[in-house]
């Protein structure tokens, strides 16, 4: 019985959704502070719930990439 070998193509994957994940955690904190800072703002509802978005998105983003990565090491079960 053969070993399981590393799906690099799929881990290159998991990796990439990761960085997208890493960006999106630095990226959306910001846009809900500034939401937060000009509250007085019209726009402010809409800046808001995009940070949300983004932060959510950057959840699921990152337990998508460490679904993948686990998937390209130890193949699908």
């Amino acid at each position: 019985m053969e070993p399981n070998r590393t799906n690099k193509e799929l881990l290159g994957k998991g990796v990439q959704r990761m960085a997208i994940a890493l960006i999106f955690m630095f990226i959306s904190p910001v846009i809900i502070h500034s939401a937060f800072k000009n509250q007085d703002h019209p726009l402010y509802v809409p800046i808001l719930v995009l940070g949300l978005i983004g932060a959510g998105f950057a959840i699921f983003m990152a337990f998508r990439g460490l679904k993948t990565i686990m998937n390209s090491i130890f193949g699908k079960k």
